[in-house]
């Protein structure tokens, strides 16, 4: 068993949520024409709770979508043979929205460009920002963050797992050596 390190519980997390969601608000003078787009999973889990937040801060509802970016991955043929699509679900039109990209763990980069990838597919937004629970930092691609729930300073050794009530039963984000 590895040694599990808590970097965020709970609490910690929705104190990250409610002020990325009064960032996004501030940087973007309200919800009007504002769009949360996930990427699957918990990126897609993170979107609803700023849609919900954001919601409750301005009593205004903003769309929120769920983006599967497997099929744009750069890496499928390491992931296996049938590699598992969950599905997009963008019910709206996306072209001159602010779209708010969300992801839990910002790492490489590679996920965000494959999402962005897939975005433009949907039809041209007005701007792309990026919301990321976690970043951890060893970029390979010349991305950052508009809005970050934690820095987290992480050896390549090391693994960032976010744990989300909706799919593992409890909210918490861990930093533990990487499994074999």
């Amino acid at each position: 068993m590895s040694e599990e390190k808590k970097i965020l519980d709970q609490e910690g997390i929705d104190r990250a949520l409610a002020r990325i969601s009064h960032e996004i608000l501030e940087k973007n003078k309200g919800t009007a024409g504002l769009a949360v787009i996930g990427i699957q999973t918990r990126g897609a889990i993170l979107a609803r709770r700023f849609q919900k937040a954001i919601t409750d801060i301005e009593k205004g509802r903003i769309p929120v979508g769920i983006l599967d970016i497997t099929l744009y991955r750069d890496d499928l043929s390491e992931i296996g043979a049938q590699p598992e699509v969950r599905g997009t679900e963008i019910k709206f039109d996306i072209h001159e929205k602010k779209v708010i990209l969300v992801d839990d763990v910002l790492f490489t980069g590679r996920t965000i460009r494959c999402a962005l990838d897939a975005l433009v597919d949907f039809g041209r937004p007005a701007t792309i920002q990026l919301a990321a629970l976690i970043d951890r930092g060893h970029r390979e691609l010349p991305i950052r963050a508009d809005y970050v729930g934690k820095n987290i300073p992480t050896s390549r050794e090391e693994e960032v797992v976010v744990r989300l009530q909706e799919t593992d039963g409890k909210d918490e984000v861990i930093v533990r050596r990487k499994m074999p």
